[in-house]
């Protein structure tokens, strides 16, 4: 009996295998149910907010009226659009359409900081505010803008992001009348600003050298190794003519470098602690104009009017690379300090 119930009993066992895989598959049943449940909450939850970078576009124009700015920002700074602002505004005479520009000029591209373009390293630029002369843009940033203004142009320029800054320099003499003096020439002056000599009759030129300011200026004295920007007339003494001037149709203004011999000697002398500004009469000597030379203004008593524009210390290069000449430029790794001009 033992043996046939053992032997009817297995079958009966084997007979039935699904029994035994029944809770694997309900184990996966389950993970199914699951899985699916889990895609279904994920398409419903919300996304997650993504945190865009903000734009780096801090910029600072630092340094000094008369000096080159200083440009604080952090390389490559981003430009997503042109933008312009008035770094500090002029007192000087209103710009007119049209009219003549005497500008210093200081661009850089601000994704590595190389210098493009520095006037402080030799001499301002003679233009007129007229699109062909300046462009569109600049032309509408100087409208209405005074002697005196410093302005700020960012934009790209052909891919490459600029910033320009722009002194804006008088283009004539400006500041405290002073009387005549009897026995010099007189000088009358046209509404541009245009002088008119006239040699007093019957009157010996004097033997030597007369420095007689005519418009006392207020801005620094020139002084020997500076770049000095003027617009003048010279007359001869002996006849009231008129032998060069820088007040013609077109003429742009003479820079010169005192100290150096690149005028004649009364020039030299006569400029020398003259205030930026200043119309200055200088009546030359022979001696020390042109002498017994070849030149058809020898032995000739010379008279100049001389409005002087400008007088700076041209940078070098180096100095240019690094913002200007007392060395600090651009942050071109960290943040721009703080309190140092104006920001954009």
């Amino acid at each position: 009996m033992t043996n046939l119930t053992l032997a009817v009993a297995r079958p009966v066992r084997g007979a039935r295998p699904g029994r035994r895989r029944a809770p694997a598959a309900r184990a996966a049943f389950a993970l199914l149910v699951a899985l699916v449940a889990t895609l279904v909450l994920a398409a419903c939850t919300e996304p997650e907010d993504v945190t865009e970078t903000p734009l780096n576009t801090d910029l600072t124009v630092a340094g000094s009226s008369g000096a080159p700015p200083e440009l604080l920002y952090r390389a490559p700074l981003d430009v997503p659009e042109a933008r312009s602002e008035v770094v500090w505004p002029g007192a000087g005479a209103e710009l007119v359409d049209g009219g003549p520009l005497l500008l210093n000029i200081y661009a850089q591209d601000v994704s590595d900081g190389t210098v493009l373009q520095n006037t402080y390293t030799d001499a301002p630029r003679w233009r007129s505010l007229t699109d062909e002369s300046v462009g569109r843009d600049l032309r509408d940033l100087l409208r209405g803008q005074r002697v005196g203004a410093r302005l700020l142009r960012v934009e790209e320029d052909d891919g490459v992001p600029v910033a320009l800054v722009v002194d804006v320099l008088p283009t004539r003499a400006s500041g405290e009348d002073v009387p005549p003096v009897e026995g010099l020439p007189t000088v009358t002056r046209a509404e541009d600003g245009t002088p008119t000599v006239q040699i007093p009759a019957e009157t010996s030129a004097p033997a030597g050298l007369v420095v007689q300011p005519l418009i006392r200026g207020d801005g620094r004295q020139v002084e020997v190794g500076q770049v000095v920007t003027v617009r003048y007339s010279g007359v001869r003494w002996s006849d009231g003519e008129v032998f060069d001037s820088t007040w013609t149709d077109g003429a742009a203004p003479l820079s010169i470098m005192i100290g150096i011999g690149e005028v004649n000697e009364g020039w030299e002398q006569g400029l020398l602690e003259q205030s930026v500004g200043s119309q200055v009469l200088l009546v030359v000597p022979p001696d020390l104009a042109y002498g017994e030379t070849a030149n058809p203004l020898a032995g000739e008593t010379l008279v100049y009017v001389v409005d002087i524009l400008d007088a700076q210390f041209p940078v070098t290069a180096e100095e240019a690379a690094e913002g200007g000449a007392d060395g600090a430029g651009t942050d071109t790794t960290g943040d721009a300090p703080a309190d140092q001009g104006e920001s954009s």
